[in-house]
């Protein structure tokens, strides 16, 4: 199909519920895609970190290879070798607690909020606390637990049981506390929220709090997870561990996977029956998401994410100072930001037709999350595009 055609059948038959940008992409290798004309991309946000380690990684793309000549899909009525051993390496690199497994972010979230609302059916307690500019996905319950009005006010009315506290606020979400909350939601660093950072003393308060309170702690590292911050999650850069941690995008290397990690002694509340995935821990995505695990430590990805993240946000920091437009830099690791002080998608747009793309949250936040396996002179090179982009907005 040329691009006439494909932008006719997306008119006609796919859903319009995505803002779309004027680009059609066939290919991809690493940091760069290339669209239907051949004109090359550098991806500083590769599929919202799903392709954290860029695009059609090869070691990913040679076991997906094998094992689609296996066995691609089993019913979890049965058992297979590489759920189990996922499982276990999930569970050994975190806190030792039991996996469930699912396609998304959402439903990973989902899964969390099912098995809270069990922990507390014998003392009658259901409402979960989320952020306000939190982002927790977009079925029903979890843009619910969303706080950002925006995203779930015209789906009202809205499942009940959900209540927002300020982010970094501990007095706030005290007064939000009462006889009938089971759990407490957190992103360690808010991605759709504006890339706002958790405050360690924050954080120990609320871990704090609900221990003394039997509230469980749930950690959302569906973007924070695998890496991003230069630990393979972002709890251990904090050194509080949660009760419940859900994962996906990065998890999958491209391939559709969530997961739901929850510690021993609250896990079986799931029992046969409350909950389930149709697709969930395939043997197609299990080996995807081993096959992540396994670059990620062979390739020593989160001592490049220090040493990378580091320098880009030095690069970010310069181009503060030569840019009035900036405001301020922010984030851990490869999840970083900047602020402007115009349209952001106007940067955004500007940057595509330089050859680099970048994300815009806010109104006016600019995402910077590219591959964990980036180099430097793909830094550089996003860089300077990002400088020439700059320049022109300083005259628009």
């Amino acid at each position: 199909m040329d691009k006439e055609e494909i932008l006719k059948n997306y008119e006609r038959y796919v859903i319009p519920s995505y803002r779309k940008q004027n680009l059609i992409f066939v290919k991809g290798k690493g940091s760069y895609l290339w669209d239907i004309d051949g004109k090359k991309y550098l991806d500083f946000f590769p599929g919202w970190a799903v392709s954290g380690l860029g695009h059609c990684h090869p070691e990913i793309v040679e076991k997906i290879k094998k094992q689609v000549e296996i066995l691609i899909h089993l019913s979890n009525n049965y058992y297979h070798p590489w759920q189990a051993l996922l499982a276990r390496k999930l569970s050994e690199l975190s806190f030792g607690g039991k996996v469930f497994f699912c396609n998304s972010g959402a439903e990973a979230n989902e899964a969390a909020i099912k098995l809270a609302r069990l922990y507390g059916r014998r003392t009658k307690r259901y409402k979960i606390i989320s952020m306000e500019n939190s982002f927790h996905g977009r079925t029903l319950a979890t843009v619910t637990m969303t706080g950002q009005r925006k995203y779930n006010e015209m789906f009202e009315p809205l499942p009940v049981g959900f209540i927002y506290a300020k982010f970094n606020d501990f007095s706030d979400l005290c007064e939000k506390i009462d006889n009938e909350v089971v759990a407490i939601i957190l992103e360690l660093i808010q991605g759709e929220g504006g890339i706002n950072v958790i405050e360690k003393e924050y954080l120990e308060n609320v871990k704090k709090i609900c221990e003394e309170k039997d509230i469980l702690l749930i950690f959302d590292e569906v973007q924070t997870g695998f890496g991003r911050t230069g630990k393979l999650f972002a709890y251990q850069v904090f050194g509080i561990e949660p009760d419940i941690m859900t994962l996906a995008k990065t998890l999958g290397g491209g391939f559709p996977v969530g997961a739901m990690i929850a510690k021993r002694e609250i896990s079986d509340l799931m029992s046969p029956g409350t909950h389930a995935s149709t697709f969930g821990g395939s043997p197609l995505a299990c080996v995807s998401c081993l096959a992540v695990l396994e670059a990620i430590e062979k390739d020593n990805l989160l001592e490049n994410v220090k040493i990378m993240g580091n320098y880009l946000r030095n690069k970010l920091e310069e181009l503060k100072k030569e840019f009035s437009i900036i405001r301020k830099v922010k984030g851990i690791g490869l999840m970083l930001a900047f602020e402007v002080e115009r349209d952001g998608d106007k940067l955004v747009e500007i940057c595509a037709e330089n050859g680099l793309l970048i994300n815009c949250t806010h109104g006016n936040i600019i995402r910077i999350m590219p591959a964990i396996n980036i180099k430097k002179e793909e830094i550089d090179e996003g860089i300077e595009i990002l400088r020439k982009s700059l320049k022109r907005m300083e005259f628009q």
